[in-house]
């Protein structure tokens, strides 16, 4: 079953981290019943469900979404449009993102000790990138006479533009000379991992590091 979620994972457009997030949380629930996910009845899926969500205390739990997305995924792949409309819905909290004002910003921007990191999380908050479309962001892809960024392949896997302030451009001016990255903007180190793997972009892990690190400054932390 996994090669063929793989395989339709692959052909419907989405992540690795996407599979693996599926793959996981279905094999947890056939290690439970001791069989396939798509073999389970109704009342099988609910009364485990139901643990869950005892155990992860609110249905909007990230275990609890998962598992549900993964059956979502798995039903409609095996063709089982009745099991794939008895699961619950997952309802989808809104709130309101945090606005810093213009001091907290540039407090943020120059907290970071690496030059590397400052210019990371400046394109992530002054451009409203994600951490993937970070990584991949190449020099190419840079335009400074008009002050543009082409993000390739971003989410949907659509091409969009976005600008790029003055400030942000002496920045990564500043950072090209220091740092020579060579095709990535942000390059990175194969961290232990087989040569043929590594791409020579930042990794995943490192965005996050980064990010995780800024999360935790005083102006980041109000109530």
């Amino acid at each position: 079953m996994y090669a063929t979620l793989q395989q339709k994972i692959s052909i419907s457009g989405k992540s690795q981290s996407t599979l693996k997030s599926y793959g996981s949380h279905l094999a947890k629930l056939a290690l439970h019943f001791n069989c396939l996910p798509t073999e389970l009845d109704s009342d099988q899926i609910n009364d485990y469900l139901y643990l869950i969500q005892q155990q992860h205390k609110t249905p909007s739990d990230s275990y609890f979404k998962f598992t549900v997305y993964g059956l979502r995924f798995a039903f409609r792949m095996m063709g089982l449009k009745d099991k794939h409309i008895e699961l619950p819905s997952i309802k989808h909290e809104k709130k309101l993102p945090v606005i810093l004002s213009r001091e907290e910003v540039k407090r943020l921007l120059k907290a970071p000790k690496l030059l590397k990191h400052r210019i990371l999380i400046g394109l992530l908050y002054g451009c409203g990138l994600r951490c993937f479309e970070a990584r991949n962001v190449k020099l190419c892809d840079l335009d400074f006479d008009r002050c543009m960024l082409h993000i390739q392949k971003g989410k949907g896997k659509k091409d969009r533009y976005v600008p790029l302030s003055p400030i942000l451009i002496r920045g990564l001016r500043s950072y090209i000379h220091a740092e020579c990255p060579d095709e990535y903007l942000f390059n990175g180190k194969p961290e232990g991992r087989a040569g043929g793997d590594f791409d020579g972009r930042y990794s995943q892990r490192g965005v996050q590091w980064a990010v995780k690190e800024a999360k935790k400054l005083p102006v980041l932390s109000r109530q």
